[in-house]
């Protein structure tokens, strides 16, 4: 039919024009900020820490391996390696970041900090309300700041938070199970080293064979 397409094409704006009004889907506008939308799962801006449990001094990922800092373009992640240990999620000994700043007014959110994290200890925010008067001092983001619970990381990333769990959860049933390490030296090993390390025993005078 002659004009067909024009129809259909008309239609099709006209429904998007008259939905725009009262359908949600085809809203284009909220009053914000009384408003908000939800942000999408995969949005992102700054980088966080996550930590465990209720502390987060005590429950921190960060194992001031400072892969980050090493990896980041722009080189805002500052680090600075702890002098004692504390035990990390499987219980082995580890540093911490006495220091661990982020300037945001240089951080470009490339994510390439979270790539390349192996203890699944920074990801990235959905934060963008950001704006300050201070032009220095308050855009150099430090530990206590940037220190998270892993339930609000659930919050903004639930299906990638949920992923990173049950792999720390298999890792630490892993670490669990294996069988702790045997000492240097048992009683088999111990007496075969000593029988190895005696002395030949020396001939006794009759038993020299006779020279020829």
């Amino acid at each position: 039919m002659l004009g067909e397409g024009i129809v259909k094409g008309l239609a099709e704006t006209a429904r998007n024009f008259f939905g725009s009004y009262f359908q949600e889907q085809r809203l284009t506008t909220v009053q914000f900020p009384e408003e908000r939308r939800p942000l999408p799962e995969a949005s992102r801006n700054f980088p966080f820490l996550v930590y465990d449990g209720e502390d987060s001094e005590k429950g921190l990922r960060c194992v001031a391996c400072r892969i980050c800092e090493k990896e980041c373009p722009p080189q805002c992640i500052f680090i600075e390696k702890s002098k004692d240990k504390k035990p990390d999620f499987v219980g082995k000994q580890q540093f911490y970041p006495d220091v661990f700043d982020i300037d945001v007014s240089v951080c470009m959110s490339c994510q390439i900090c979270v790539e390349v994290c192996p203890f699944e200890a920074i990801k990235m925010d959905t934060e963008f309300e950001l704006s300050t008067s201070d032009r220095f001092e308050a855009l150099m983001w430090k530990k206590d700041r940037l220190a998270r619970p892993n339930e609000y990381y659930h919050q903004i990333h639930p299906t990638e938070a949920s992923e990173v769990d049950a792999r720390l959860a298999e890792e630490k049933a892993k670490a669990a199970a294996k069988p702790p390490a045997k000492p240097a030296g048992n009683s088999n090993g111990g007496s075969a080293a000593a029988s190895s390390s005696a002395p030949a025993p020396v001939q006794a005078a009759d038993e020299v064979p006779a020279a020829r």
